[in-house]
């Protein structure tokens, strides 16, 4: 049968695509919608906020609760509290990580106890306890331990062998109390952290960079935690956030120089409650909405390489490479980690 006499197949219909319809998710949109207008119209007609109290009528200068001196002196102690601590819980978790995971079975041990017992305590009850550790010593001193006790030994009842001393008193209260609790408590947890970002990264990469004639710490320091950052950051920034609201414990110490320690003072003194603390969750709200937004581009700067982004590159430097051309971008060189040796 030749091809001219062949029937030509029947063109096929065209598809008619029905979208799916999903009834569930507007009736969400119009419960929430409610729920949203319910909430603002609270705000708006509720005179308990005495919105104007906080942003423009405290003072007879037109400044609110929120902005007055003692408030924006409590925000600047607030910002260096979190910032210390954190300076000091991260430099003493990567220590502690690192002994941690140290073949020494002492350090390991020693690392092991400190987070035990600073992940069991809370922080408010660990702020408390270092405002009150004063109680155990009149004076902290540096130079030679048991001086006293040497001295009565040999017959020396005045014996003096410390090079610098300070009041107990004035050392461990206030700022420097609710710094250290936080910190030693954030140690930690940033510990935890490190540690576990340590172990993502696979044993060849350090095996190979000792094979270099690199040492354990160049390892560490050049190899390891360069490509960990990817997974210490993402926590990390959670901890940050996390530590700006857990300032506001070091209030019970008491520390003045802090923001809802401030605030407080204001509502015991005005006896207005609630305005006072709408005042001090949008304060919270701005301080960690920057540092939100700050962890989106430190995360994204780590996260190069990784993901479905990272694998669309590397493709396309494959395609270019075996065209013999250049790869239209410069993305990681050789490893899981993105970092060649």
């Amino acid at each position: 049968m030749s091809d001219q006499n062949t029937p030509g197949r029947a063109r096929p219909e065209a598809i008619k695509a029905v979208p799916v319809r999903h009834p569930g998710r507007w009736l969400a949109i119009a419960v929430l919608a409610v729920l949203t207008a319910m909430f603002v119209h609270m705000l708006v007609t509720n005179d308990q906020f005495r919105w104007s109290f906080i942003f423009s009528s405290y003072e007879p200068g037109k400044r609110g609760v929120m902005f007055t001196e003692p408030v924006l002196e409590g925000l600047r102690g607030t910002i260096l509290l979190t910032i210390t601590s954190m300076l000091i819980g991260v430099v003493l978790g990567v220590v502690i990580a690192i002994m941690r995971l140290s073949d020494n079975p002492i350090l390991s041990w020693v690392a092991w106890l400190y987070t035990w017992f600073f992940r069991a305590v809370p922080r408010l009850v660990l702020a408390i306890l270092f405002g009150n550790l004063n109680i155990l010593w009149d004076r902290i001193g540096f130079g030679l331990p048991f001086d006293q006790q040497i001295g009565k030994l040999f017959g020396i009842d005045d014996l003096n062998a410390q090079f610098y001393s300070v009041k107990a008193s004035d050392l461990l209260a206030g700022f420097v109390a609710g710094m250290l609790a936080l910190g030693l408590s954030e140690a930690a947890y940033m510990a935890e952290i490190v540690r576990a970002g340590i172990q993502s990264i696979d044993p060849g990469q350090s095996e190979a960079a000792v094979a270099l004639g690199l040492s354990r710490g160049q390892v560490l320091r050049r190899v390891v935690l360069p490509q960990a950052m990817r997974v210490i950051v993402p926590p990390t920034g959670n901890e940050v956030i996390a530590m700006v609201k857990d300032t506001s414990l070091v209030a019970f110490v008491p520390v003045t120089y802090e923001l809802f320690f401030q605030l407080n003072a204001i509502k015991a003194r005005t006896f207005v409650v609630l305005p006072v603390l709408v005042a001090a969750v949008i304060w919270y709200l701005i301080i960690c909405s920057v540092l939100m937004v700050a962890q989106f581009f430190v995360e994204r700067h780590f996260s190069k390489g990784y993901g479905a982004a990272g694998k669309a590159r590397q493709k396309l430097q494959g395609i270019a490479a075996e065209q013999g051309g250049v790869a239209p971008y410069p993305g990681p060189t050789s490893g899981p980690g993105g970092a060649g040796l």
